[in-house]
């Protein structure tokens, strides 16, 4: 869907939001859990489109991307039917219900726009995808994170 070839809200959407900072080590972690997503950077951290809407399905990468970032708390949204339900995720577990109307106040623009469907998130900068990424490249790419992340203390 690309801005102005649907009614915003009429196809189911999941997004996970996080605190990582960049789309290339979420999407290597997500590879490695056989998590399949596309990613992007925003302002606030970099979101995980799920590749696969239907009931559960979005809860199981919310409980897969909660455990690899097991010290840091994730927020999983879905749009169904026009309506957003949002949950913090931690641990792997679903934490509480999160108001909506919270998770869009404040919300960098491309976030707001993938939520109430105006924006697709092929249309947003430095999108990268773990499904077709091995895991040797997977690994290369957390293990480049993290040697980044040390240079910067």
């Amino acid at each position: 869907m690309t801005e102005g070839d649907a009614t915003p809200g009429t196809d189911a959407l999941a997004v996970v939001l996080t605190q990582v900072a960049d789309a290339g080590p979420l999407v290597a972690a997500c590879a490695l859990a056989g998590v399949e997503v596309d990613a992007a950077p925003t302002a606030v951290g970099a979101v995980a489109v799920c590749r696969h809407t239907d009931p559960g399905e979005p809860e199981a990468v919310a409980e897969a991307i909660s455990r690899l970032l097991s010290n840091t708390p994730v927020l999983l949204v879905v749009r169904r039917d026009g309506a957003l339900v949002a949950t913090r995720w931690a641990g792997g577990s679903a934490a509480a219900e999160v108001a909506p109307g919270l998770v869009l106040d404040g919300a960098p623009p491309e976030i707001e726009g993938l939520l109430i469907g105006t924006v697709d998130v092929a249309d947003l900068d430095g999108v990268l995808s773990s499904v077709g990424l091995g895991r040797w490249r997977a690994t290369r790419m957390l293990a480049s994170a993290a040697r980044a992340a040390r240079r910067a203390r």
